[in-house]
């Protein structure tokens, strides 16, 4: 066969076998309505200041 040539067998949709039936997936099986909260001593200004520590050693890492 040539470039850009296909064998139309190919192409063809799968059978559909009676073992597959229902066994679809679920995008909505784990959803979740909860709510998360989190409790801590360290402030938001001490925490973007380290988020900035992590960030300058990971460039100078880089580099």
């Amino acid at each position: 066969m040539g470039f850009g040539s296909y064998d139309e067998s190919e192409q063809q949709q799968p059978a559909d076998d009676e073992d597959d039936a229902g066994e679809g997936v679920s995008v909505h099986e784990n959803d979740h309505d909860g709510s998360v909260s989190v409790e801590s001593d360290v402030s938001t200004d001490d925490l973007v200041s380290r988020l900035g520590d992590i960030r300058d050693a990971e460039e100078d890492d880089e580099e």
